[in-house]
């Protein structure tokens, strides 16, 4: 299948399957004319690699699956090596969620001291909700 056929099918841009490609997460082979073309198992596996992308994994990341690419990745169960890469993943989110807390709690004092009075916001935790 030509990368427009394999984009459609798994939801990726072309230009994510190049940057797959380029990562060495999939393979394809020039046709004549020069078209990248795919066989019909790179779409379980671009599935895959968007799946785990979803998750908050990078490209990097996503080459310690390379073995388990190809199938149910929910199958069997995951290599200590790829719960670590997921465990590093959330602990770097989970500090940049807490710079970005503390970010928000300076600007949200920073207006209560300008007298710009309750700050509304989205979720829980809004500025405003803890203006009272």
């Amino acid at each position: 299948m030509r990368i427009g056929e394999l984009g459609r099918v798994t939801g990726a841009t072309p230009r994510a399957l190049r940057h797959y490609e380029q990562a060495g997460l999939i393979t394809s082979w020039r046709a004549a004319n020069g078209y990248r073309v795919y066989d019909e198992g790179t779409v379980t596996r671009v599935r895959n690699i968007r799946h785990l992308l979803a998750a908050g994994l990078t490209l990097d990341d996503v080459r310690v699956f390379l073995p388990c690419l190809d199938g149910d990745m929910t199958a069997g169960p995951a290599s200590a090596r790829a719960l670590g890469v997921a465990r590093e993943r959330l602990a770097v989110m989970d500090e940049r969620i807490a710079a970005q807390l503390a970010v928000r709690a300076r600007l949200a004092a920073a207006l209560r001291e300008a007298g710009a009075g309750a700050v509304r916001g989205a979720g829980a935790g809004a500025v405003g909700e803890s203006l009272g």
